[in-house]
């Protein structure tokens, strides 16, 4: 009995904890207790009969604001607004009313905007209802959203219209219908988290494609390039490679998986990127170069913009620069990569 007793005390733990886990509200909600909302309201200060008070400066008098309509407490929504994110190359982005839209250079990249628009929607298994080629505008089928900070997930219908406008071509994503538990959404903040949600899911798409079209451009139109050792401004070793950094830069997550390391981070702004390297003789063998002596672990790679040349310098987990043997090693490894993935 006893034992019974326990296992039923024990599932019923789990399904408490199960149940609480499955509780998202606590995202977006204030923590602490509510107490500040019981508080009562100022009242006028009344002296005594007698009492005479200083006189009053108003220096530190406290203005009676009047209380805007609206949620308190736990019922307060406290995450941030969402915003568009600027993904791709020259692209600005807003939001204003109830409209997430981006807009791109109308150049021959982009003149296409509409047709990858489409392209993007069907990869992303987002269906359309309505379409209409002639102004570029459509309306999708309802979509479904299921994020980690909402209790239940959310669908929405959307207007999505590609237009040119003199120099740009915009993209604009609307919310025509937000439901959750088959219950209408309509206040603000929800709509504007899955209008830029949608758009940010397009834009983050576009992106990828565009860069992976340059990446083959670059590889099918550029040679082999020449890589020397050097120094940096400091007398610190680097790598020379003789080829602009945006080729460079395309390039090298091919010739560092060549060399067995293994990409976690890339930050072009910073030209950084972070890697996780492990030696293999195969590897070695398949660029037909010596075994660098390179300790496995982790790696960071600096890639500078000289102009038409690139540097490129490796410092170990601990933020030390590689010395110059091995730096020197890494020149004919590159060398061979580089020549490699061009080939391929």
């Amino acid at each position: 009995m006893v034992h019974s007793l326990q296992k039923i005390i024990g599932v019923s733990l789990v399904m408490f904890v199960a149940a609480c886990s499955n509780d998202q509200s606590y995202k977006h909600q204030v923590s602490g207790n509510e107490d500040y909302l019981k508080a009562p309201e100022l009242k006028e200060l009344h002296a005594p009969s007698g009492m005479i008070l200083p006189v009053q400066t108003g220096d530190f008098a406290l203005r009676k604001v009047a209380v805007a309509d609206g949620s308190l407490g736990l019922a307060l929504d406290i995450r941030p607004p969402s915003q568009p994110l600027a993904l791709m190359s020259g692209s600005r982005v807003q939001y204003a009313n109830n409209i997430a839209s981006i807009s791109l250079e109308n150049n021959a990249q982009n003149q296409a905007l509409w047709s990858q628009v489409i392209a993007v929607l069907g990869q992303n298994n987002y269906k359309i209802a309505d379409r209409q080629d002639a102004n570029q505008t459509l309306t999708t089928d309802w979509v479904n959203w299921a994020r980690e900070d909402e209790n239940v997930p959310h669908q929405a219908r959307y207007q999505i219209s590609v237009q040119s406008q003199g120099y740009q071509n915009q993209l604009s994503v609307k919310v025509i219908e937000l439901k959750a538990n088959d219950k209408t959404i309509s206040d603000a903040a929800s709509i504007q988290r899955y209008s830029i949600s949608m758009l940010n899911s397009i834009t983050e798409a576009l992106d990828k494609t565009q860069s992976n079209q340059d990446a083959s451009r670059i590889a099918q139109t550029t040679g082999s390039v020449v890589l020397q050792a050097g120094r940096d401004d400091t007398g610190l070793p680097v790598v020379i490679v003789r080829a602009p950094y945006a080729n460079v830069w395309e390039r090298l997550p091919g010739v560092l998986e060549s060399m067995g390391m293994k990409v976690e981070d890339r930050n072009r702004p910073q030209g950084l990127i972070t890697m996780t390297f492990k030696s293999s003789a195969s590897n070695w063998a398949a660029l037909n170069v010596p075994d660098p002596d390179l300790q496995n672990g982790d790696y960071k790679l600096q890639v500078g913009d000289l102009d038409n040349r690139s540097s490129l310098q490796f410092s170990d987990g601990k933020g030390q620069v590689l010395k110059d043997a091995q730096n020197n090693a890494l020149v004919a490894i590159l060398q061979s990569a580089f020549n490699r993935t061009t080939t391929k």
